[in-house]
């Protein structure tokens, strides 16, 4: 990957311990600090895994990691595998990459940092030849009531293919079941990186994990490269394009 600049926004990969300190300060703030828990937000995925860091004027305003598969066969190596079981992608033929770890520094929210971030990965998936991205998208809190709406939504609206669907694994975990209104009802609040995924034809799990440890609430979410609608792809790799390198 190049790294790319739009506006005021730049993104890069890690390029040294220090970088990736960096983005694990981050973390650390975004995942823990701010839900009080102790402890550092790093773990034993890290070192596999390239670290994609968005600047603005050298300053972390957000970063993700990425960890690459050369097919489903290995997909059991992956984060999202400890919390669901992936067999049905076990037999996925082409190149896929976990996307995880996805923050933003607290108070940021210009929308060009999630622009280049997205110009950034589409560029990857590009020269990688990747087929599918997934990962786990996150609910702030593990108690599943606040999250109702949002839950029926997705369920009525966004269920992956049965062929393809993770089944139960994590001890702790909640049916995603439509509401009677949920059909017609419009798009909840849904976390930010969610509802990117979902406007590019991503489809998530059919069941949420509570995951107690970070206090959330998370959903697998899988996006086949193939089925972004043809004008968004466009889109995505005139941002990677057109982005200054």
């Amino acid at each position: 990957m190049q790294p790319l600049t739009r506006g005021n926004y730049s993104a890069r990969l890690a390029g040294s311990a220090a970088d990736v300190a960096a983005a694990l300060k981050l973390r650390q703030l975004s995942f823990r600090g701010g839900r009080g828990l102790a402890g550092s937000d790093a773990d034993r995925y890290d070192a596999a895994c390239a670290h994609m860091l968005v600047e603005q004027s050298g300053r972390i305003v957000a970063c993700c990691r990425l960890a690459s598969f050369a097919t489903g066969s290995t997909i059991g190596d992956s984060y999202a595998a400890q919390f669901y079981d992936l067999t049905a992608l076990s037999g996925f033929a082409e190149p896929m990459m976990e996307l995880g770890r996805f923050c933003l520094h607290p108070g940021e929210s210009h929308p060009d940092i999630l622009r280049v971030a997205w110009a950034a990965l589409t560029q990857m998936v590009d020269q990688g030849g990747v087929a599918m991205l997934f990962g786990c998208s996150s609910f702030d809190g593990a108690d599943p009531a606040p999250h109702r709406a949002a839950l029926a939504y997705l369920a009525s609206h966004h269920l992956g293919p049965a062929a393809m669907q993770p089944r139960i694994l994590a001890a702790e975990s909640i049916a995603l079941r439509p509401l009677a209104d949920a059909a017609s009802m419009a798009m909840p609040a849904l976390p930010s990186l969610l509802r990117t995924y979902l406007g590019m034809g991503g489809w998530v799990s059919d069941h949420a994990v509570i995951d107690r440890e970070l206090n959330t609430l998370h959903v697998f979410t899988g996006l086949e490269v193939a089925q972004v609608p043809a004008a968004r792809a466009r889109a995505l790799r005139g941002l990677a394009g057109h982005a200054t390198s």
